[in-house]
This record gives C-alpha cells, sequence and structure tokens, in this order.
C-alpha cells in the first residue's frame, strides 16, 4: 500500500474526519464480558442503577472503537510507526447501544526526533463524539511517523 501522509504532512491545525461506527447492545456486553466485567456494562437492570444510566459501553470499548476509526481513517494510509502512549484520556459521557460514533483528529504538535532522524513525532487529539454531537471521550496520542526526506 502507497503511504499518503508523512511526518512532513502532518502539520499542527489539520483535521481529519475519522468515520462514524454505531455500537450494539450485544457487542457492549460481549466486550465488557471479556476486557471489563463491571455490572453496568453487562446488565440493563446493574447500568439503570448506576450514575451510568443504563447498560453503558466500557470506556475501553470506546477507546477500542477509536482506535479501530483511526487506523482506518489514517494511520493504515501513513508512515506510522507506532506510538508511545497516550495522554490525558477523558470518558466524557457514556456510551449506549444505538449509539453512533464519530471520530476527529486535530494535530496540535509536531516535531523531528533528535535522536531518530528518521522519524518525527505528531500528537494528536482524538475527540470522539455520539450521533447527538456530544463529545464522549478524548485523549492526545504522540505517534511516531517516518520522514519522508532525512533532514528535509
Amino acid at each position: 500500500m502507497t503511504k499518503r501522509y508523512y511526518f512532513e504532512d502532518l502539520v499542527p491545525g489539520l483535521t481529519f474526519e475519522l468515520g462514524s461506527y454505531t455500537v450494539s447492545r450485544e457487542e457492549i456486553i460481549e466486550f465488557a464480558s471479556e476486557f471489563d466485567p463491571q455490572p453496568f456494562h453487562l446488565d440493563e437492570k446493574a447500568g439503570k442503577a448506576s450514575i451510568l444510566g443504563g447498560l453503558a459501553s466500557s470506556g475501553w470499548h470506546t477507546a477500542s472503537i477509536t482506535m479501530r476509526l483511526l487506523a482506518l481513517g489514517l494511520l493504515n494510509q501513513s508512515s506510522c510507526q507506532g506510538a508511545p502512549g497516550i495522554e490525558k484520556l477523558q470518558w466524557r459521557k457514556p456510551v449506549f447501544a444505538g449509539d453512533t460514533l464519530s471520530a476527529r483528529m486535530e494535530v496540535i504538535a509536531a516535531r523531528p526526533l533528535r535522536s531518530r532522524p528518521n522519524l518525527g513525532v505528531v500528537t494528536m487529539r482524538l475527540e470522539t463524539r455520539n450521533q447527538h454531537g456530544v463529545p464522549v471521550m478524548t485523549y492526545d496520542n504522540p505517534a511516531l511517523f517516518a520522514r519522508r526526506e532525512v533532514g528535509g
């Protein structure tokens, strides 16, 4: 696959709309059963009795959906070499069955690496919203991208 985006292309202020994904009740329960087995992610009654107000997706499920949208919407078309982590992760509102999530990425910083001149660090701000435009999750993600021209 031809890489479309290199470090040099990802300048602060650039944004990408990354697509959307509709969450089902079944996958909320399936994900939680395997990775986050808390009652409000597994059972309607427990969800309604919680501060979430209903059966809600695990925040890690929401993060995984966002990662899928980021990979398909940008990373798989880029020279991304991975990431050292994420920063400032916030789960802002619960995600319920039937919600359609959309993700948007904005480049907030970019700098070449001195220690590895063939790479640069691009800090991306990810925001995931529900179908009402309400932010449900945000985080900052520094990632390593290959440079098109070393020292360029």
